[in-house]
Parts: structure tokens; sequence; C-alpha cells
């Protein structure tokens, strides 16, 4: 316990040291040294002791921690042994330099990390909290309100229109429509009837329901959604740093050519020099620098990188997955076909009947229908009644003549004649995955509308352009199979996986992950956020997308612009160069600076000098990475 005590302070005040405030306070004290030595001013005590205590102290517990407890050869313990080499022999403005450069790349490292994210907290308070248990008291069938913890396997449970499903269930009595989108991402209600399964946390839209209790708890499918997004968090190994994969290495090479050096020629002075130089401090600013470039870059044309391991991944990425509702299209019904079986109406007088028979539908269909009805100035009249079957369908009254939109049940069960070019039509209509409503006057079907959902016109050239860079497109999505066929056709895309549910979509990912492929998942609903968590690479709708999937997703794209996919591959392609460039570069003024150390033409002081020169050719080139254009 005390041992714990002690671990925590100290933790707090490496943690006050390494901050902004006080590693510009070790800046300003180096520079101070610095302008003393170059005229020769003394001082009882060198203003670099400032700096060394300050960025060289939390350096130096990093690097003895990271070896004696987690058995890590790490870039700290190099820069360490370089400082404390450099004290021994009097070069303290030495000692500032490397342990200063050290502290900023840490702090750019900082900045360019991945904000915490909140989408499993989000995801939990989508559960509902409680539920309407029958219960019989006294021979009497009666209601009560009980907490879900409540609920056991085989209940029997009341669901009213509107209200959130507690647990997974089977209906057991009624019809209704059920807005399944936080599970499947499907833009319309399914109609579900008596026997059909339903899932927790989607809504009951019409009907009431009474349904059996299958899966209660950790087992319903909407706290296997929030087991599956923690699992996938804590399978995101984080991304080593370049220069800790080279630590290894890196460390006894200028130990031994440190010690080579002072054998041969006899002076310390070169084999502190050597250490001094062959510090990775340029190594270490290459990466953050360039991603925070880039992160600076995309948020210009109005993408949101979260972290910088995000932005490096997606330069690696070869399989991009999307969703297809909200996504690759608007996830907005529009009519797309109108169809009349009746010589006795045009189109205009059947699109008024329909949308005066909807006007008091709440269902996405009727309205996109009134809506359109109202853009095109037709007139929508009152109904003197209306009645909804849920699940089925309506019947309105118009003007004193009986209207029924429905599916092909209602109107068999009212008697109307399904005529085989209307069956022929429903059959096409169906094959390009689009939703329809049939349409019956006094007795007789006279109409049929199809609405579809509608892809976003740059789909296709988004889909072309990331083929070309040698990307595999692939879509994942809930909708049927008639549906995702239709639109992937639009868009171009040959590989298909339909009527997923968000496990599935998941399992999808970890398969492809496993044949090596790096993937990139685009998505915009709650059902799309172990997906994202899951992929390599997550990025989320910004504006219509859910708040659960935005948290979920490492890169948002902030005006749902799905044009900005191969520039945001392109970016990522450019920054991976830019880092493997800096990082040559660096190496390169190292042994530079190596070979004219063993020359003795650098000491400690000048060492320092040329490497810090290094350390900032690095962050100027990575800075041009703002600015850069890129053709894709």
């Amino acid at each position: 316990m005390f041992n714990e005590q002690i671990k925590i302070k100290m933790k707090k005040i490496f943690s006050f040291l390494e901050s902004l405030p006080m590693t510009i306070v070790g800046g300003v004290f180096l520079a101070i040294s610095l302008v003393l030595l170059l005229t020769d001013t003394k001082m009882l005590i060198d203003p670099a002791w400032v700096t060394v205590f300050i960025c060289g102290l939390p350096l130096l517990y990093l690097a003895l921690t990271r070896l004696i407890f987690q058995r890590w050869v790490s870039s700290a313990l190099l820069i360490s042994i370089a400082m404390v080499a450099a004290i021994a022999i009097g070069e303290l403005f030495a000692a500032g330099e490397v342990a200063f450069i050290m502290a900023i790349g840490a702090l750019l490292e900082e900045r360019a990390a991945g904000r915490a994210r909140k989408g499993i907290s989000k995801l939990l308070n989508l559960a509902p909290q409680k539920g309407r248990r029958i219960i019989t008291v006294d021979g009497n069938i009666t209601e009560e309100i009980v907490p879900v913890e409540e609920i056991h396997r085989d209940d029997l449970l009341r669901v009213f229109p509107g209200e959130t499903i507690p647990v997974d269930g089977k209906i057991v009595f009624g019809n209704t429509s059920i807005d399944q989108s936080i599970m499947t991402g499907e833009s319309l209600p399914v109609d579900k009837s008596i026997g059909d399964d339903v899932f927790c946390g989607t809504i009951n839209r019409f009907g009431s329901i009474d349904i059996e209790a299958t899966k209660v708890g950790k087992d319903s499918s909407l706290q296997k959604m929030v087991d599956m997004v923690k699992s996938a968090e804590n399978k995101k190994a984080p991304m080593e740093r370049i220069v800790d994969k080279w630590a290894t290495w890196l460390v006894p090479i200028a130990l031994l050519i440190a010690i080579l050096a002072y054998f041969f020629t006899g002076d310390i002075v070169r084999a502190v020099t050597v250490l001094v130089v062959f510090c990775p401090c340029a190594l270490v600013l290459a990466t953050p620098t360039s991603v925070i470039a880039a992160i600076g870059q995309a948020t210009k044309h109005g993408v949101l990188i979260k972290s910088g391991e995000a932005l490096e991944a997606m330069g690696k990425v070869n399989s991009v997955t999307f969703d297809k509702t909200g996504t690759l299209t608007y996830g907005k019904l529009e009519i797309s076909d109108l169809l009349m079986f009746s010589d006795d109406m045009n189109e205009r007088d059947l699109l008024s009947l329909i949308a005066s028979a909807e006007l008091r539908s709440e269902h996405p269909l009727g309205k996109a229908v009134v809506k359109y009805a109202r853009d095109k100035g037709i007139d929508v009249r009152e109904p003197s009644t209306f009645e909804m079957i849920p699940g089925k369908g309506l019947k309105a009254v118009i003007d004193e003549h009986e209207v029924i939109c429905s599916n092909t049940a209602l109107l068999q069960e009212n008697g109307i004649q399904i005529e085989d070019k209307v069956t022929d039509s429903l059959q096409n209509i169906r094959q390009e995955g689009k939703a329809s409503i049939l349409v019956a006057l006094n007795g007789k079907c006279v109409g049929l509308v199809a609405l579809s959902d509608v892809i976003r016109p740059d789909a296709k050239e988004m889909v072309g352009k990331l083929q070309k860079m040698g990307t595999e497109v692939i879509l994942l999505t809930g909708d049927n199979k008639q549906a995702a066929s239709y639109f992937a056709e639009q868009a171009g895309i040959d590989t298909i996986y339909a009527e997923l549910l968000p496990g599935q979509k998941v399992e999808q990912i970890e398969i492809l992950q496993q044949e090596g492929r790096k993937v990139c998942m685009i998505g915009d609903g709650v059902n799309d956020a172990p997906a994202l968590k899951t992929a390599d690479v997550g990025v989320a709708m910004g504006s219509m997308g859910s708040d659960i999937a935005i948290e979920a997703a490492d890169i948002a794209l902030m005006g749902d612009e799905i044009s900005k996919i191969p520039y945001l591959k392109k970016l990522s392609n450019s920054t991976l160069s830019t880092i493997k460039f800096n990082i040559t570069l660096s190496m390169v003024i190292n042994f530079v600076a190596i070979g004219m150390s063993l020359m003795g033409w650098l000491n400690p002081i000048t060492g320092a000098l040329v490497h810090n020169a290094g350390s900032v050719l690095v962050v100027l080139n990575a800075a041009l990475l703002y600015d850069r254009k890129l053709k894709y």
C-alpha cells in the first residue's frame, strides 16, 4: 500500500515536469545556457541544470522503469545514457539539449494521440431500463412495470407503440412494424407478426404486441453489441513507435561505437560526443510532426482524424468496407416509380389519392409519399376515416371512396384480386431492392408506388478511385440482398455481404484481417459501432451519423462527403512517405555526425547543435505536409 502511494506521488511529479509550461521553462533555461556558451560568460550554476532537472528526470525515470520492470530497451535508455555521460564530463548544455528535444517529442506525440472515446457508455444508455410484464393475480391478467434486470426468460411482456423492446423475444400476439435500425441499419421499419423474433433496443412503431422473452441480460442482442465494442477496443494494441522498434539495436550499437572510440583514441570527449549525436531525437520527432501536419490539413478539408495511429494505419489499408444506408446512400426515401393499372385516372390523381390516404400515417413510406406530393403541388385532402393496420397497411375514405394502401396480404384479405401484371411489377420492384405500396380504390387495384433510397452521386467515382489505388471495396449491410445488389451495382462494387447483424459485420471484418488484409470500415449507424471499432481504421459520417458511431470511429467525415475517402487514403500514403523520408534524413545526419565525432571534428556542444539542426530539418519538412496539394 505504501509503495503504491509512492508510485502515485512519483507519477504526479513527473506528469507535472512533462507538462507544456514546464517544458517551456526548460527550453528558456537551455537557451540562456547557449547564450552563455556563445559569449563565453561564466555563472556559478549553469542554467542547463534546470533543463536537465525538468526534462531529464522524467526521461531517466521512464528509461529505468521500462528496463527494470518491463525488460524493454527503449530509446529513452540511449538518451539517458548520453545525458548522464555528458553531465559526467561537465557538458551540461549537451545533456540539457538531448533531454529537451525528447520532451518536445513526447508533447507532440501526446498532441497527436487519439481522444478518449465514450461510445460504450452511450451504447449502454440506449438499453431500456424497464419493461411491462404480464402477470396473473387471483385469476386476473394484469401488467406490472419492472426493471429490466428482473425480466427472466419465458416471461410474457407487452410493448406498446413508441416503446423500446426491453429484451430479445418472440411475438406471441399482435402485428406491428419494428424500427430495427439500431441493429441492422435498415432505413425502413420491418413488419412483424406472430412467431417473428424481435431484438432488445429496437423500437415498436405502430401495433401493440405481446412477446415471450427469449434472451435477457447479458444474452440480449444489445448487450452483445456493447460487449463486441468493448472487446474490439481491448484487442487493438497501441501502435509501437518506430524509434522504440529500433532502440533494441540502437542502444548496443551506440555503446559499442562509443567504447571503441574511447579505446582507440583514449579521448572520453569523443566517446560522449558519439553518444550525444547518436541520440534518435530527430527520429522521435519524425512521426508526430508529420502526423500533426497531416491532421491539420485534413481538418481544412472537413475530415476529423482523432489519432496519429489511425492516420498511419489508413496508409496501409488495402480493403475498404462500406455500410449502405446513410453511407453510400442518403438514407432518405424518394418515389422512384409510379405504375398505373387503371385507365380511369392519371398519375397526379393517383398521387393525390395515395397522399390523402397516407396523410395521417406515421409510417416512413407514407410520409415520403405525402412529402413528394406536396413538393409537386398536388392536392392532399383530409381523409374522412382512417384506420392503420399494423404490419399490413391502412384503410381510408377519401371523398366517399374507399382507399387501401398496403401489401398484397391486406388486399387479398379484403377480397381484391391481384392480377398477373401487378404481380410481375411487384417482382421487378423487389428485385431492385425497392419498397412498394399497392393502392386499391373501391375494391380494385389501381396502382403501385415504388420508393427507394437515393445513392450519393459521387459514390461510383469514389469507388473507382479507390480501386485504381489497388484498394478492394466491399459492401457490408443489414439490408436485404436485393437492395444491396441494386445499390452495389450502381456504385460499382462487386463484393457484397447483405442481411448482416452487427456481430456478422464484425466476423466478416475479422475474416479479412485473418487473410492479412488491413481493413477500413465506413458507416454511420449505431449498428456499425462494433465493426468501426474492430476494423484497423473506422470512418464515420460526421453530420448524419449517430453519436455512438462517431465516438467509435477513428476518423469522421464532417460533411458526409464520401468523395473524401480517396483523399484520406492519399493523405495517409503521403504522410507515411514523409515519415519514412524524415527517418532516413535523421539517420543520415546522425551517421555523418558520428563520423565527424570519431574524427574529433565535433565535441558534445557542437554535436548537440548539429543534432538540433537535424531535428529542425525534420520538423520543417513535416510542416510542408500541411499545405501539400494531393492528386487523387
